[in-house]
């Protein structure tokens, strides 16, 4: 039996917040009930409040941008933890526009060593503003594709399935080879992604050409071969 203080469970396990109660005696002895504040966010939760704070912020200014990440995965239906930062694709030359629209609401923004991002805190979590994925600068072609979608109760631009798996690809190299976040990803957006475009893409990559061949022997893309034979004998 919970307790007036014990936290709530939905029933997928996750924790929901909501407010206790408390009991004081006013002056007569009558006890009266006050609310207290909320319990904390969850980890999932805050980096979605992260996400629509920096999101809302850059719409409301009319600046180009993108979700990316595992929470653009989360924003394609795909059940992913959430437990990492938050990463937005922005536009190089509005590095400065974007620092001031952010910092102006409270949300504390610098200026890394590297070249290619900017980082920022909100609700405690990491943010990631950055200019370059897969390997290539941000451009207005890539931000146009983004697909309008819902993250929690804020519609924003999402990276495309076929973007958002490519950026995900060029991320493997020698020193970060770690398929598994992004095996489950394949999987549920399988049927929404450009195979074809991220095998020619991807081909003179050893990681990510592992991963795709990976795929293959899973299952959860046609083989080369056999996709080839299947051409063939089409024509």
């Amino acid at each position: 039996m919970r307790g007036p203080h014990d936290r709530a469970d939905d029933k997928d396990g996750a924790s929901v917040s909501r407010t206790v109660a408390s009991e004081r005696d006013e002056p007569g002895g009558t006890p009266v009930r006050e609310s207290a504040r909320p319990l904390p966010l969850d980890r999932t939760q805050a980096i979605l409040e992260a996400a629509k704070q920096v999101a809302a912020r850059l719409k409301s200014l009319g600046l180009p941008f993108a979700l990316a990440g595992s929470v653009a995965a989360y924003a394609h239906g795909v059940p992913v933890s959430l437990q990492h930062d938050v990463d937005f694709c922005i536009l190089r030359e509005d590095a400065e526009a974007v620092t001031e629209a952010l910092e102006s609401v409270g949300i504390e923004v610098h200026t890394p060593p590297e070249d290619w991002l900017l980082k920022a805190r909100s609700h405690g979590e990491q943010i990631d503003l950055i200019f370059e994925l897969a390997k290539q600068w941000e451009t207005r072609e890539l931000l146009g594709r983004a697909e309008i979608l819902p993250v929690d109760s804020v519609r924003m631009p999402v990276l495309t399935p076929t973007d958002l798996l490519n950026s995900l690809l060029a991320a493997f190299s020698e020193h970060h080879c770690d398929f598994g976040p992004v095996l489950p990803i394949a999987r549920a957006l399988r049927e929404k992604i450009d195979w074809e475009l991220l095998r020619r893409q991807h081909q003179d990559s050893p990681m990510p050409d592992a991963f795709l061949y990976l795929l293959e022997r899973l299952g959860v893309i046609e083989k080369r071969v056999a996709k080839e034979q299947k051409e063939e004998k089409e024509e």
